[in-house]
């Protein structure tokens, strides 16, 4: 059984540690598998004959034919393994992250101009929201 962790619980964040490590250890290979543009031209190939060749959940699998980012993530994915995966889809990594937040690219970007987002989680207005 699993410790009680206190970062547990916070709203929108996946933490990576070392139990996401363990679970996603097959999914963040592959994703590093694709730093060799012999790896990345058979995955572009045949999507699916790739993956099945790594011992991924089938869940982990389908989440990178859907590129959803947020569910490889909950599936043990750490953002900069994940990275090679838009990478090799010619996605930067801002266009990425705004998929993630269901903004568009611009939104995104002028979120993280305007400071981010605020401590209880919600997208910041542009002012700073640690002093009024």
């Amino acid at each position: 059984m699993a410790l009680k962790k206190p970062y547990q619980d916070i709203p929108g964040t996946t933490i990576f540690d070392a139990d996401m490590a363990r679970i996603g250890y097959h999914l963040n290979q592959f994703c590093m598998s694709l730093m060799n543009a012999r790896n990345r031209e058979r995955f572009k190939a045949d999507e699916r004959a790739c993956l099945d060749e790594w011992p991924m959940t089938e869940e982990q699998k389908q989440a990178v034919l859907d590129r959803d980012y947020n569910r490889m993530m909950s599936l043990g994915g750490n953002i900069y393994f994940l990275a090679k995966i838009f990478s090799s889809d010619g996605i930067s990594f801002q266009a990425a992250a705004s998929t993630m937040t269901g903004m568009t690219q611009e939104e995104y970007a002028q979120m993280m101009i305007n400071g981010g987002r605020s401590p209880d989680g919600t997208p910041a207005t542009g002012k700073d929201t640690a002093h009024g």
